[in-house]
């Protein structure tokens, strides 16, 4: 699991039927980043760029049976208990899981952050980010599988989250956000890969370009083209409920499922499917080449071979950049995808260069 830090936690407080939040008391520090000072071409170039993830959302889990609760659902392992203060090292308290439905699809990708364990009376669980869209469905999933547990399930709106981009070769492979802010924050690596940098939970009226010295807006767009030149799918786009299969999702590479933990919904398909080591279509990150439609490449569209042979589907995109869920045998050849106007898009896959180097 990629390093965690939480900062100034976000404690909840209960007033009434409602959960709120209030700030626990700690110096007023800046974050800082490690990097030494960029010199030469990079001298004006910002450390960080800052993306607001307004198409993620986050539900908040709580309460004494919530780790057991969670286990129960997820693919992965729960993030592990730390205050977050230096004391413990910081490697595994926030992670990447799916839930996925009795036939072993994925229904919803979560990043889960965990609540701090000093409060553990008063706010023990885990924030869940997901899709905007599916905050309700996941909501109501996570109620139906609650029986007689004691735990509670609510949005937190109150939060938003931000996506952070190294900007300079000297931020790359840095731990640069690790000093305690002046507002109620979480701050956490991207647990799926390095690439993707950090991930930053922090109040809606606040701005990550406040707290991150160096730092500069990004483009939400600029963001979805970079994780798809990397294969990393997000939301219901990428990975369309009861559709999608998480190995085929490369959950494997992100980190984001454990094959030694208890059993889990969708399991038994998961499990077998590794266990056979047979994977024979996987989400590849793809590059168009030619006239695209004005409305873009659909989703499910098929791909096809220099032939005319079915390789895979189109996932989803960004402009000439996306994700297709290819047949690994055809990845090397010449591949394209027939538009509405009669037309031809030459497509080509890539292997990004951080899955395991057994796959390329």
């Amino acid at each position: 699991m990629a390093a965690t830090t939480l900062l100034r936690w976000t404690v909840p407080v209960r007033s009434g039927s409602a959960w709120g939040l209030r700030q626990c008391t700690a110096p007023r520090r800046r974050l800082t980043h490690g990097a030494g000072r960029p010199d030469g071409d990079n001298a004006n170039r910002s450390a960080w760029t800052c993306f607001p993830l307004g198409e993620r959302a986050l539900l908040r889990v709580r309460g004494p049976d919530s780790a057991p609760f969670l286990s129960g659902l997820l693919t992965n392992e729960l993030p592990f208990p730390g205050p977050g203060d230096g004391t413990t090292p910081p490697s595994a308290r926030a992670g990447y899981a799916h839930f996925l439905n009795v036939q072993g699809r994925t229904l919803y990708d979560v990043i889960l952050y965990r609540l701090p364990e000093e409060h553990v009376d008063m706010a023990a669980g885990f924030f869940l980010e997901c899709d905007v869209s599916v905050v309700g469905a996941l909501q109501k999933h996570l109620t139906f599988y609650r029986i007689r547990r004691k735990v509670e399930v609510e949005p937190c709106p109150e939060l938003g989250v931000w996506a952070m981009l190294p900007g300079t070769p000297e931020a790359r492979g840095a731990q640069p956000l690790h000093e305690k802010v002046e507002e109620a924050t979480v701050l956490a690596a991207d647990p799926r890969t390095a690439c993707m940098g950090w991930r930053l939970l922090t109040p809606r009226e606040s701005s990550a370009l406040h707290l991150v010295p160096s730092s500069q807006p990004g483009d939400l767009r600029d963001y979805h083209r970079y994780r798809y030149q990397q294969g990393i799918p997000e939301g219901v786009r990428d990975l369309p409920p009861g559709v999608a299969l998480p190995l085929e999702s490369n959950l494997v590479f992100m980190n984001g499922v454990s094959f030694t933990k208890g059993c889990y919904i969708g399991q038994e398909l998961t499990a077998r499917t590794h266990h056979m080591g047979v994977i024979r279509k996987r989400l590849f990150p793809v590059q168009l080449y030619g006239l695209l439609p004005a409305a873009g490449i659909a989703p499910g569209t098929s791909v096809l071979t220099e032939s005319g042979k079915a390789a895979g589907k189109f996932r989803a995109g960004e402009g000439d950049l996306g994700l297709a869920l290819l047949q690994t045998e055809t990845i090397k050849g010449p591949l394209h995808i027939k538009t509405s106007e009669n037309g031809h898009v030459a497509l080509t896959a890539s292997v990004p260069d951080w899955w395991p180097k057994a796959t390329k």
